[in-house]
């Protein structure tokens, strides 16, 4: 029975955790998991049989890290690896063999330098050895970023045929280690047609109910849980799990009540633990929604479409405006992405993307504009081009769900560009006009809304992924058709039950007064059913209307936003333009990173560089930080400040001598520990110690303990970090400690990593215990100061 039949019919079986296994079964600390699918064959063979016997539907290789990433420090062939894996796990005797597919171990663009490209390339090659070798699915597991996540199933996809699972790992707050939410998680993957979608790893089963709770509100397609064994703990320098098999099961047997229909286990989790869940299994698996509701997505944000006004700006499109143009031809990227940030503060929902000029690489710069918009708001995206090789270029990198602008009623149009919505997942605008133009009539543009979603559905499109534009035409050369375009809305609404949109500024182009014209019209659309007006936010007074009309529609419940924006000092009628007049302190806030070397360059005529340092630098990051803290902000926001004040202090220093703009803090070296090939954490803490003025001396990941001794001697080091991601290489990180202490090294410590806990840092002899990239700044200050 193929695999998609067999989820529909039972509740499917997992299997638990390879690496606890193999450790129980030799594997040494720091040795790749991997590497054993050449070594010891018979090994992984007899785990995956363990694991059969006590009930496993599916089997997972062993094949987590098995990239070309990490392959290669040990020269090891990514074919050669999966290939064994994959004839480990069929020798087994398993009903299904899963491909397991992790995370590649480093951040993408813009949080860090692999590309998407690189990724995707990187899982082809995964995804082309496993379908060769005979794997019948692929579950992509342990993902935190949803961009990898969608390169991973991207490559899956259009490298094989193979039903494809997806999997996120969350942290206690409810969010991965970028910061994306379950919400947001699931719209984002299942809008990409994949088989499941679910969690796996960093929580028990107790900790994810909250999480898994979520996902089956949201998801559209078979929900897969796969816990860990509890929350591991340190106990005799071994890892060991704070729940039994049987409490294990009992949580399970709860989330399969609520709808989950793949259970299994991760890190923990033996063929016990999996014995007891064989027991659960008999049930019949819970009915599945078919349609996604209509949302749009970002990293870290979801837009619920139906029942809000939502706010689509406009500004991010070269038509009329001088200077963006000349930011498109310049490839002047900040441009965009301050008024990304502008639109961000001013209100908006979504944010248009246009970059269409006809002598630039269209595609290409399109691409580039969606990483750096998506690095400075948190908005969802519109990706808007008459090219359908720039609309697929920006929602092929597009982190979430985004909408395409458009499609219309055009035969030849639908044909080109329902394939892209259908494959990405997006929702779409469509246009109501065809082969004959827009019609003059509000019956005629409903005729071609029925026929765009009538076409749709033939493709696989549900309705509640499109939305309908009637169109505004000019009050200055077509005045008679104005209130023919609200007429439309209003049919649409009723006829066709589908949300609308309207590009609302072109009703008053040619015209005086045009702020007073649109603002007006988009009063009355509002009013007969509009739902997404796509406009210019800063305008305050088109933000006054759509204030009012969320008071007058019931979505600014008791009028709260409205007062708090509208009320004595706070009062908004004031010109959102003289943005263009933030302070320093508020560009790190943003991430404004050409503003803040222009700023600085203009403090600089007044202000000493310590004091620009002491007074501005320190006290806004701190600000990030602490809002991060608080679930405030998240990952790439920090990373962006962070990058912002980097950038500021190198105008300090090429203007000014060190004695004046101050030397470094102190010296810290950083490394990932030996048999440890993760290096993001390490990374993301690097940037941020710089950012707070500390030189840091990066010794990479996989470190010989004898290179951090001769490095911390060499440089009179106070304070040393140390990362590890795997269980495996704790020892290690102990190994290095003691070392340390041997050789009499007058130093700190401080460690962390996704494994590592206080318990953790007590066993290996560590100082102090980072449990963020915040948290190793403050050490860091504590132990210089």
């Amino acid at each position: 029975m193929e695999f998609r039949e067999f989820l529909n019919n039972k509740i499917v079986l997992f299997d638990g955790a390879m690496g606890t296994m193999l450790q129980q079964n030799g594997l040494k600390t720091g040795e790749l998991p991997e590497k054993f699918n050449i070594t010891h064959p018979e090994v992984v063979t007899h785990i995956h049989q363990e694991y059969i016997k006590a009930g496993s539907d599916v089997v997972t290789t062993n094949t987590f890290g098995a990239n070309a990433l990490k392959l290669s420090i040990e020269n090891l062939s990514v074919e050669k690896v999966i290939t064994s894996a994959v004839q480990c796990a069929k020798k087994s005797g398993a009903k299904y063999v899963a491909l397991d597919i992790g995370p590649l171990g480093e951040l993408l663009e813009p949080m860090g330098t692999l590309t998407f490209e690189r990724a995707y390339k990187l899982f082809s090659e995964q995804v082309t050895a496993g379908a060769a070798a005979g794997a019948d699915l692929i579950i992509i597991e342990t993902q935190s970023d949803i961009l990898e996540a969608k390169a991973a199933i991207l490559a899956a996809k259009e490298n094989s045929d193979l039903p494809v699972i997806c999997t996120m790992s969350y942290e206690e707050g409810g969010r991965t280690f970028i910061g994306t939410d379950a919400v947001t998680a699931t719209i984002s993957l299942c809008s990409l047609g994949i088989d499941a979608v679910g969690v796996n790893c960093s929580l028990g089963p107790k900790e994810m109910l909250p999480v898994v709770d979520t996902i089956l509100k949201y998801a559209n397609v078979p929900v897969i849980v796969q816990p860990n064994a509890g929350i591991p703990r340190n106990e005799n320098e071994h890892t060991v799990y704070d729940i039994s098999p049987e409490e294990f099961a009992s949580y399970i047997s709860i989330m399969i009540d609520n709808g989950v229909s793949m259970v299994g286990g991760c890190c923990g989790t033996t063929s016990q633990f999996i014995a007891d869940l064989a027991a659960l299994t008999n049930r019949k698996p819970a009915k599945i929604k078919k349609n996604l509701i209509p949302a749009v997505t970002s990293s870290l944000k979801t837009v619920l479409l139906s029942g809000k006004t939502t706010v689509i700006g406009e500004r991010i499109n070269p038509t009329g405006k001088k200077k963006l143009k000349q930011a498109l031809k310049e490839n002047d990227f900040d441009y965009i992405a301050n008024e990304a940030i502008n639109q961000t503060n001013a209100g908006a929902n979504v944010l248009d993307v246009n970059v269409g000029l006809p002598e630039i690489n269209e595609p290409e710069t399109m691409k580039h504009a969606v990483k750096e918009i998506q690095a400075v708001s948190s908005l969802p995206l519109q990706i808007d081009s008459s090219d359908i090789n720039t609309i697929e270029a920006g929602v092929r990198v597009c982190r979430g769900r985004p909408i395409i602008n458009s499609v219309n009623g055009k035969k030849a149009v639908m044909e080109r560009v329902f394939p892209i919505v259908k494959k990405y997942g997006t929702m779409v605008v469509g246009l109501t006009l065809d082969e004959k133009g827009i019609p003059e009539t509000a019956e005629g543009r409903l005729k071609i809304a029925e026929n765009i979603i009538s076409t749709a559905a033939e493709y696989g499109i549900p309705k509640d992924s499109i939305v309908i534009d009637c169109l505004v035409l000019t009050a200055s050369a077509q005045q008679s058709q104005v209130m023919e375009t609200l007429k439309a809305i209003k049919l649409v609404k009723q006829k066709l039950g589908v949300l609308t949109v309207l590009g609302v500024s072109n009703v008053s182009f040619g015209l005086p007064s045009r702020p007073l014209i649109n603002s007006t019209f988009l009063a009355a659309a509002l009013g007969a059913g509009l739902d997404a007006p796509i406009i210019n936010p800063l305008s305050s007074e088109i933000m006054s209307v759509i204030d009012t009309f969320r008071v007058l529609n019931y979505e600014d419940k008791d009028a709260a936003s409205f007062i708090n924006k509208y009320s004595g000092e706070n009062n908004a009628l004031i010109k959102t333009e003289m943005l263009s007049n933030i302070s320093l302190y508020d560009i790190i806030l943003q991430g404004r990173k050409d503003e803040a070397q222009k700023a600085v360059r203009e403090l600089l005529k007044t202000d000493a560089p310590l004091d620009i340092i002491n007074k501005i630098f320190v006290p806004a990051l701190n600000h990030v930080g602490s809002a991060f803290e608080k679930g405030e902000l998240f990952l790439p926001q920090l990373i962006r400040s962070a990058e912002t004040v980097k950038n500021a202090f190198e105008i300090i220093r090429d203007n000014m001598n060190l004695a004046e703009c101050g030397t470094s803090k102190g010296k810290v070296i950083l490394a990932t520990v030996k048999g440890d090939i993760h290096d993001i954490g390490k990374n993301i803490v690097k940037m941020l110690l710089q950012s707070y003025n500390y030189e840091v001396i990066d010794l990479g990941k996989d470190v010989e303990i004898s290179t951090i001794i001769d490095e911390a001697k060499k440089n009179d080091i106070r304070l040393i970090g140390l990362s590890a991601l795997m269980t495996t290489t704790v020892k290690s990180m102990k190994e290095t400690i003691e070392s340390l202490h041997i050789y009499k090294i007058p130093c700190k410590t401080m460690v962390g990593g996704a494994v590592l806990t206080p318990e953790y840092a007590d066993m290996v002899g560590a100082d102090f215990y980072a449990k963020d990239a915040m948290d190793a700044v403050k050490i860091t200050e504590s132990v210089f100061n």
